[in-house]
């Protein structure tokens, strides 16, 4: 039998994974993701409703996800989320680095109960959102549904993404932002995928993103 000094031209599998510190005056954000990871997570930050979609993107996303916040919510909610949505934005950039293999584009259509919602997203290096949900409530809980855009904002300028939300059906506030997190995050988990046939190169005919 015969071997090869040849070095193997088989890719070696890589964890994609990024941690991201930000501190301002208002708020001090920790956030890890591994985009290849089992869909585990672990969220504390201080706003319960948030950390329940920070679930759902892990979960349904299949990204091992950590977040730990404190800020100034004895003002109200709006620093913490949208500099959670900063700080989880940023890590997503990171760890996707130049974004070579990447699949780039993503959708899906998530129902829960009578809400029916759909995401497309495209890692294009140009942030733009096109938000259309109409949340009845202005709470679920203690939770301002005016923050859900917010986070989505934030999310989409610090991560290069295009995401285009639509609201196809539903009339219970809770359960039309929690499809929303679960179609995004499943638009996510196809569009960060390796494909095979990329061959580590970018996903785009310009050659950059």
């Amino acid at each position: 039998m015969q071997t090869s000094d040849r070095p193997s031209t088989t890719p070696v599998a890589q964890t994609r994974s990024a941690s991201v510190h930000r501190v301002t005056g208002e708020t001090d954000v920790y956030v890890s993701i591994n985009l290849d990871g089992q869909g585990h997570c672990e969220a504390k930050t201080g706003v319960p409703f948030l950390d329940h979609m920070l679930h759902q993107i892990s979960s349904h996303g299949l990204v091992d996800l950590e977040v730990k916040a404190t800020g100034d919510i004895e003002i109200d909610d709006h620093h913490t989320n949208e500099d959670v949505g900063i700080t989880l934005g940023q890590a997503l950039g990171k760890a996707l680095s130049d974004r070579k293999g990447i699949v780039r584009f993503g959708h899906f259509i998530a129902p829960l109960d009578e809400s029916l919602v759909q995401v497309s997203l495209d890692f294009s290096g140009r942030p733009h959102l096109s938000y259309g949900l109409e949340i009845p409530t202005q709470r679920v809980g203690t939770y301002d549904t005016q923050l859900v855009r917010e986070f989505f904002v934030a999310l989409v300028n610090h991560s290069q993404m295009t995401l285009h939300i639509r609201q196809l059906d539903g009339i219970n506030s809770h359960h039309i932002i929690e499809a929303t997190f679960k179609a995004f995050a499943r638009a996510l988990r196809m569009a960060v995928e390796i494909d095979p046939r990329r061959a580590g190169h970018i996903p785009s005919s310009k050659g950059i993103l």
